[in-house]
């Protein structure tokens, strides 16, 4: 009993680890290059490898029904402190850079 709620912690970590580390590769498949190189941060190429095998191993550390994980547990770690690096501290340093332009309001202007 206590083995199977250990496994079931494990698989819900790990999947968590997984699951923020893809978030924070979409994020930054969605902001534009320029915005890296204008907050000072590291150029968009490489957080998008840092987070793209940051995203693979802590896909590969999720344990699947065999209940063993592909890679090490502090693999899983160093990849969850990757994404939270770069959600909690590129993220906002280039959201003011990659603001879109609010639609405009029509041919005949404002009203």
């Amino acid at each position: 009993m206590v083995a199977t709620l250990q496994v079931v912690i494990f698989f819900v970590f790990m999947f968590a680890i997984f699951v923020l580390s893809a978030w924070a590769l979409i994020d930054l498949l969605r902001r534009p290059a320029s915005a890296y190189t204008s907050a000072g941060k590291l150029t968009k190429g490489k957080w998008g490898a840092i987070l793209g095998v940051a995203t693979a191993v802590s896909f590969a550390a999720v344990p699947f029904p065999t209940g063993l994980p592909l890679f090490p547990f502090f693999l899983a770690l160093l990849c969850a402190v990757a994404a939270v690096v770069y959600l909690v501290d590129v993220k906002p340093a280039v959201a003011p850079y990659s603001r879109r332009r609010p639609p405009s309001s029509g041919p005949y202007g404002g009203w």
